[in-house]
């Protein structure tokens, strides 16, 4: 009996303590930001100004320097090549 109380009880306080939960982006509207130094025609996101989301292209989103291998000749034996915001072109 008494172990049928306490799953209830756990049960109980589990679906208490996710129905308080919510993650979720509160304002999803700009999904990506392509950063441009331009400031005519452009949004201002997260200390960025972003470029307009209609004209964006694929272009924007590339980075030459991806396809140049690496140093492999490590311990771990391989290497991860970091890009930013600020790296990429700026069209």
């Amino acid at each position: 009996m008494i172990k049928g109380v306490t799953y209830f009880i756990t049960v109980a306080l589990l679906a208490l303590a996710s129905s308080l939960v919510s993650a979720y982006d509160p304002s999803p509207l700009q999904d990506f930001c392509v950063a441009i130094n331009r400031t005519n025609s452009a949004v201002f996101v997260n200390g960025k100004f972003c470029k307009d989301p209609a004209a964006v292209t694929a272009d924007d989103f590339f980075f030459s320097e991806l396809n140049t291998p690496a140093n492999t000749a490590n311990e771990v034996g391989f290497n991860v090549t970091l890009v930013n915001v600020d790296m990429l072109p700026d069209q």
